[in-house]
Order: structure tokens, then C-alpha cells, then sequence
């Protein structure tokens, strides 16, 4: 099998991807600052950065603070509203030749429904519904944490929207499979995970919190191993496919993810550091492929040996 075709291509929700690699929400912008150093039409898609009903200025600095093997983040979804995303920034994206998925979130499941009906007109391929938000209609307790919240804002986004809605779900949870199920039940086409894990530091001279929240999400290598273990379980609790993310930065990474049972995989963080990581990973999964005699890349989706 060395030096064959490779098939790198995936059907996820009825949607063709070229590759199983997905540029991730909130690391990638609106695809046009990464089109300056590649092509963005040789990744498998692009989900957006994430959007709200209304722009949205985000937290106040200091709200970007590198850590150890990592990135803690509380950039406060800064976005210009869906509508503008939609005149100013999605035709590019159109014209990409790429998957387009977009990264909605809201504070209630109203907000979150709107958006949904908004965007399925627009011409994008998928939405994924960023459920690590505040409830304000619960008291502020995440969407994302409980089985009620998950599914009640499923469920309204899958009343709008015309394309496929897939479900990126929160790690900060007792039960991630518990979670994956209500998303699947409630009508989900798809789930995508991790979200960032809540974490933070403390400046020891001023003893005060880094970030000017307080907390953040933490990203990059260091919660990989988490990722991977959270994507091996929802994928054995749900019949819907995963998008698996969290500390992917090469080809192996990837590939982890897909063993684990995710059918794509998103590149985030690691694109700070080098804007070609998700070009790097494709060229990788294509290595290990022909390395070891398989040739489809869908012949890797669930197939980890256990112990």
C-alpha cells in the first residue's frame, strides 16, 4: 500500500470533507487572517469564530494568558453579531472552497433559535451551538452543565435551522456521556468536543488573578489527554459522529482523536504558535496512513484496541 492514493475524505452529517481537519472556533477568526499564509480551501473546513445574536466588545484586558503546555483564555466571545458576519465576512468564506461551520452562542434558548433561523438562509454548511454559556433564564448556570440546559437549547436550535447542528459540549461536567446523550436525544446531528477546561493563575507579585475575569478556559497540549478520554466516551454513548478537539497539533494527535472515535478533528491552539499546524496535521494523518498500509482514513474512526 506505500506510495498509494490516499482517501482522506469523510462524510459527516451528509456533508463531504476533503480531510478530517477543522480549523476550531476562536482560534481561526473569520478565515481570512490564516488565508494570508495558506490556501484555506486544503483544510477539511472552517468553524468561525464564535458568534452572538448582537456584537459583542468581549472582556476587558488582560483576557490572554500563556500557560504550561497552554493557553487560558476569557476573550468574552468579541464578535460583530451575526448579521454583520454574515454581509462582511461569510462571502469569503463561500468562495473558499471549504466546509463552512458556524459557532453560535446565547443566553437564552430564544437567542439561540434566532440565530439559528438567521444563519440557515446564509448558505453555511453546519452550525455548532457553543453551549458553555450562561442561562440567564436559570441564574446563570451554564447551558452546558446540565442535561436540562443542553437539550432545551438543542432542541430550539433544531426547530430553525435548516442545516445539520452539531453540539459542542462543555468538559467541565461530572458525566460527558450523560451530556452526549441529551444532545443526541434532543435532536443533535452531531456533537463536537472538548470546550475548554475552566482554569486559572495568579500573578504572585500583585496576587491578583492574570486574567482580568478572574478565570478562563485553558487550551493547547496540556488538556489533550483529557480530550481524548472525554471524545472515547461520548462517541460509545451516542450513534451521532464526533468532532474531536482539544490539544490536537500534529498528525498523531489526530489521530489519537480518531482512534478515540471522532470522525473530523479540530486544530485551535496550536495554530497561534504556527498558523500551518492544521496543514501540518493533514499532511501528517496522510503519513501515518501510508506508514502503516491503510487506505481510507475512515478505516481508523473507533478502532482503539483496548487494554
Amino acid at each position: 500500500m506505500r506510495g498509494a492514493i490516499l482517501d482522506l475524505s469523510v462524510d459527516f452529517c451528509g456533508i463531504g470533507f476533503k480531510n478530517p481537519v477543522v480549523a476550531a472556533s476562536g482560534t481561526f477568526g473569520f478565515g481570512r487572517e490564516y488565508g494570508e499564509y495558506f490556501d484555506i480551501s486544503l483544510l477539511g473546513g472552517v468553524c468561525v469564530k464564535g458568534l452572538t445574536l448582537e456584537p459583542r466588545l468581549g472582556n476587558l484586558p488582560p483576557r490572554i494568558a500563556e500557560t504550561p503546555m497552554g493557553v487560558l483564555n476569557s476573550v468574552g466571545l468579541q464578535n460583530p453579531g451575526v448579521k454583520v458576519f454574515i454581509s462582511e465576512e461569510l462571502p469569503y468564506l463561500l468562495e473558499a472552497g471549504t466546509v463552512v461551520i458556524a459557532n453560535i452562542s446565547g443566553n437564552s434558548s430564544d437567542e439561540y433559535a434566532q440565530m439559528a433561523g438567521i444563519l440557515s438562509d446564509s448558505g453555511v454548511d453546519l452550525i455548532e451551538v457553543n453551549v458553555s454559556c450562561p442561562n440567564v433564564e436559570a441564574g446563570g448556570i451554564q447551558f452546558g452543565t446540565t442535561v436540562d440546559g443542553v437539550s432545551a437549547v438543542t432542541e430550539a436550535v433544531k426547530r430553525r435551522s435548516a442545516v445539520p447542528v452539531m453540539v459542542k459540549l462543555s468538559p467541565n461536567v461530572t458525566d460527558i456521556a450523560e451530556i452526549a446523550r441529551a444532545a443526541e436525544s434532543a435532536g443533535a446531528d452531531a456533537i463536537s468536543l472538548i470546550n475548554t477546561i475552566v482554569g486559572m493563575r495568579i500573578d504572585t507579585a500583585t496576587r491578583r488573578p492574570v486574567l482580568s475575569n478572574n478565570t478562563g478556559g485553558l487550551s493547547g497540549p496540556a488538556v489533550l489527554p483529557v480530550a481524548v478520554r472525554m471524545v472515547w466516551q461520548a462517541s460509545n454513548a451516542v450513534d451521532v459522529p464526533v468532532l474531536g478537539m482539544g490539544g490536537v497539533s500534529c498528525g498523531n494527535d489526530a489521530i489519537e482523536m480518531m482512534l478515540a472515535g471522532a470522525s473530523l478533528t479540530g486544530v485551535g491552539t496550536a495554530s497561534f504558535e504556527d498558523p500551518y499546524a492544521a496543514l501540518k496535521t493533514i499532511d501528517g494523518i496522510g503519513e501515518y496512513l501510508d506508514s502503516n498500509g491503510i487506505g481510507s482514513v475512515r478505516e481508523l474512526i473507533g478502532k482503539v484496541e483496548l487494554n
